[in-house]
């Protein structure tokens, strides 16, 4: 550890070394801590310089989280914009001020619906495309300003809806005044406006009361890990790097492209490659040099020119 001196007088205090670690870390994040809070956590263990995560989830909420350390943060934005999955418990006749079970509760109602047969035909009016409303308690911002920080002064602000599209939802269970789903959707979903459009369809009202996160892109929750391995402080940070997934796990859905010693050195000094006649090759596509190794991300046009887009920088990157 190095030691940190302040001002004079002062007791030095010390601080980890940090590594230069790079890799993807599946974790299941579990209730009651912040997304961001969970990612220090894994930081920490594994003594990484540098992390992200890809995709918040709300303080109450559990389930997949992936993190990315290092090189891999350059691909957080592919995860983001990922389709996720989820399984959500909807409480009926319960409107609160947050649409879910943290807020204050603003209204209830005993007017249920008499049977899964109507829960199931409000669901049918929510799959597919559409325009969602985005939840006052949200972390998007409004001059600067996170939502829910104004949402808790009781100040509320016109929000834009965004296209969304429900891939899936289908009712796993139903009782009187809970309904268990299983949502697939596309980024930027909130599954509590999901539910409150529910409550609205039905008549009686509806909030979040709980929320897990099954599948993110290409991961899902089988694979991820408890946070309670990285707050053990039991496992070296170099056994903890057994975990990662490589950078490229994240980006399987892109067509790949194998360079040659001479195009993987254009590559890595900046140069556009032609690869005139390929017509598969339009848009995102992986890069990997001659011995296999993950370069980064291209970007291919309709003229057949390929550029590099997201390149990775790791210690056996640099010759």
């Amino acid at each position: 550890m190095s030691e940190v001196t302040g001002p004079p007088g002062a007791t030095p205090t010390r601080r980890r070394q940090q590594r230069a670690v790079h890799g993807i870390l599946l974790l299941d994040k579990p209730p009651g801590i912040s997304s961001n809070r969970a990612l220090q956590v894994a930081r920490r263990a594994l003594m990484a310089a540098k992390g992200g995560h890809t995709g918040n989830l709300d303080v109450a909420a559990t389930g997949l989280l992936p993190l990315c350390f290092g090189e891999a943060t350059k691909v957080c934005g592919f995860l983001l914009d990922a389709d996720k999955r989820y399984q959500a418990v909807v409480r009926l006749g319960v409107v609160t001020a947050s649409g879910d079970a943290e807020g204050e509760v603003l209204a209830r109602s005993d007017d249920l619906p008499g049977s899964a047969t109507a829960v199931e035909e409000a669901l049918a009016r929510l799959r597919g495309p559409q325009l969602q409303v985005p939840p006052m308690y949200s972390a998007l911002k409004r001059d600067g300003q996170p939502l829910y920080r104004l949402a808790r002064q009781g100040i509320e602000v016109e929000r834009e809806a965004r296209p969304v599209t429900i891939q899936r939802l289908q009712m796993l269970a139903w009782e009187r005044d809970t309904v268990v789903l299983d949502v697939s959707c596309t980024k930027g979903t909130y599954i509590r406006s999901l539910a409150m459009s529910l409550g609205e369809i039905l008549g009686c009202g509806a909030s979040l009361a709980g929320l897990r996160r099954l599948e993110a892109g290409p991961y899902d929750i089988t694979r991820a890990h408890a946070l309670e391995l990285f707050e053990s402080g039991r496992h070296p940070p170099e056994t903890l790097d057994e975990l990662l997934l490589p950078i490229d796990s994240a980006l399987q859905g892109f067509p790949r492209v194998d360079l040659d010693v001479a195009d993987r050195q254009r590559v890595r000094q900046g140069q556009a490659l032609s690869l005139v006649g390929d017509s598969s090759m339009v848009g995102s596509v992986r890069l990997y040099g001659p011995a296999g190794e993950f370069l980064g991300m291209g970007e291919g046009d309709a003229n057949g020119q390929l550029r590099p887009r997201r390149l990775m920088v790791t210690g056996k990157d640099r010759e």
